[in-house]
């Protein structure tokens, strides 16, 4: 858990002295969504583009 606090203060440590808290929460969010997308693809935990597709089509 200390790396993905490490990780949370370099992010915000890098944003503008004038970011407010939507901007740090939007850059915790991403960094979230991106560590999980990963994890899913490690785990093969993915679909093709086909099958993404075909489920876009449903929207």
């Amino acid at each position: 858990m200390e790396a993905l606090k490490q990780e949370a203060i370099k992010v915000i440590s890098k944003l503008p002295d004038t970011a407010n808290i939507d901007d740090i929460m939007y850059e915790l969010y991403v960094i979230d969504k991106v560590k999980k997308g990963r994890e899913a693809a490690e785990c093969d935990d993915t679909i093709s583009p086909e099958d993404l597709k075909r489920e876009m089509q449903t929207w």
